[in-house]
């Protein structure tokens, strides 16, 4: 079977509101050492399917630069500007940004500056496919 990182399913979240459903590819794109993401994704988040679960050993530069969600996207098979990213990190906002994803921001301890090219939510049950449609940049 592999470590999560090298999964290569067709994992999807199904993000439903009133009158609309999208159906999405989704990762777990991650700052942190390999050892703790297999940890995490072992763990607590063993029931979550993602397709694959990059971490900070998977790219040559982590978070804030570019690189891991150009990769993730690229596994995905998608140019970034057809992703968004949710974070909740100034260096993973960064990241995603830099890389040109959408971006939906659900700030946690730190705090996440704001940008014209980040959206905000309390929490991720406002992830509504409208919200997450908004995200994305107006060329895609």
């Amino acid at each position: 079977m592999g470590s999560p990182s090298s999964r290569r399913s067709r994992s999807t979240a199904r993000i439903s509101a009133p009158g609309a459903t999208l159906t999405l590819p989704f990762a777990l794109v991650s700052a942190s050492p390999r050892l703790v993401v297999d940890s995490v994704v072992g763990g607590s988040l063993a029931h979550v399917p993602f397709a694959f679960t990059p971490s900070a050993d998977d790219t040559a530069r982590s978070k804030p630069h570019p690189d891991p969600y150009r990769a993730a996207a690229g596994r995905l098979g998608l140019v970034p500007q057809a992703c968004v990213a949710v974070e909740d990190s100034p260096d993973g906002a960064a990241s995603a940004e830099a890389a040109g994803c959408g971006l939906l921001v659900v700030p946690s301890l730190l705090a996440v500056p704001a940008s014209p090219k980040r959206v905000f939510a309390r929490s991720l049950e406002e992830a509504t496919p409208e919200l997450l449609r908004s995200c994305l940049p107006a060329t895609h």
